[in-house]
């Protein structure tokens, strides 16, 4: 039986639904759509078939909406690539807008996962929602010296330096540090041309920011943690590592950004080689994407997951490295023992 309210409700919805469809077509794209962020436009998509085709089929509004949200798309060469993804701009925010949160690796083999000729980076700073800069890196992928280095994507050259509006955390003051993590954003989305498909590989905000103690310069680190897939176990992860280092200007008030690098590292520390690092990219690009709306959070609890086995595993590595130690003692212990009864017994 249905009560009073249900019935209210119903009736509303069967008005908000006549009330769209009698709007004209270019009133919704115009004066409606033109409003809406990626998130929200995509959540109308399944509202009604008339929306969703009004949106699905509007390449322009997607492409507003992406170099909105992601300045560095603006390049002609990312515009290109895009142009040949499946669905266009709608395609490439739905690979992009959902940081990688998942554990699991995409199915298949890794026979030819690693022969990516070529990773295209774009990349936009943000402090306090104001857009410090943007920049988009071409790295080649192919040659034996990139396959057989460790992975790292470099966003500036040695002698460049960006000059920025973000206060130096001067002092000990620990609270300057953590107000920069609360108000520092990077967006750093891998495009893979040749698959057309992409990922923001940035944890969004910093996982941690910290001030070395001689030189002044300060570390901001952000993190995404990816399946290693090929390596065995469900529980081998990576991090894919956005590392930012700023130094302070000659004024000594504000930061400028020095270095900025991608780097992909085993749950050892260690950075892996450009071509087990393609192999891991290439599953994550063709995984699923999970956008729940608290994708910031889930990336945090995801991060924190990995530390915690990342302490267990170097727990257990030390508890057998003390039994090694302690049993090769014993046996130096006993030979020493052995040798003296044999040099006695020969006397």
């Amino acid at each position: 039986m249905d009560t009073p309210c249900s019935g209210a409700i119903s009736t509303v919805d069967h008005g908000l639904s006549a009330s769209i469809s009698a709007l004209h077509p270019d009133i919704i794209q115009t004066h409606i759509l033109t409003r809406l962020d990626g998130p929200t436009l995509a959540s109308a998509g399944c509202a009604s078939a008339q929306l969703h085709s009004l949106i699905s089929r509007d390449q322009t509004l997607w492409s507003n909406i992406c170099q909105s949200t992601w300045p560095s798309t603006r390049s002609p060469r990312v515009r290109q690539v895009i142009s040949e993804f499946r669905g266009g701009h709608r395609s490439f925010f739905s690979d992009s807008f959902p940081l990688i949160t998942t554990s699991s690796a995409a199915s298949g083999g890794g026979d030819n996962l690693d022969r990516t000729p070529e990773l295209i980076s774009a990349v936009d700073f943000h402090y306090r929602g104001e857009l410090i800069f943007s920049k988009v890196v071409e790295a080649e992928t192919a040659s034996g010296w990139f396959r057989c280095s460790p992975f790292r994507v470099d966003l500036l050259h040695p002698k460049d330096v960006v000059q920025t509006r973000i206060p130096y955390p001067s002092g000990d003051d620990e609270d300057a540090c953590r107000n920069l993590a609360e108000d520092l954003t990077v967006s750093w989305i891998v495009i893979d041309p040749s698959g057309r498909r992409a990922m923001n590989l940035s944890s969004h905000r910093p996982v941690s920011v910290q001030r070395h103690w001689l030189s002044g310069e300060v570390h901001v680190r952000f993190k995404s943690v990816l399946a290693a897939g090929e390596r065995g176990s469900s529980s081998e992860l990576v991090t894919c590592g956005v590392v930012v280092t700023c130094g302070v200007s000659q004024g000594g008030e504000l930061l400028q950004v020095r270095e900025a690098c991608l780097i992909v590292e085993d749950m050892d520390g260690m950075q892996l080689k450009g071509k087990d690092s393609l192999v891991i990219l290439r599953r994550a690009l063709e995984s699923k994407r999970v956008n729940s709306g608290r994708r910031e959070m889930e990336g945090k609890k995801r991060y924190e997951d990995y530390l915690k086995r990342k302490r267990e595993r170097q727990e257990r590595k030390a508890r057998m490295e003390g039994a090694l130690d302690i049993l090769s003692a014993s046996l130096i212990g006993l030979s020493t023992v052995f040798s003296i009864f044999w040099v006695t017994m020969c006397r």
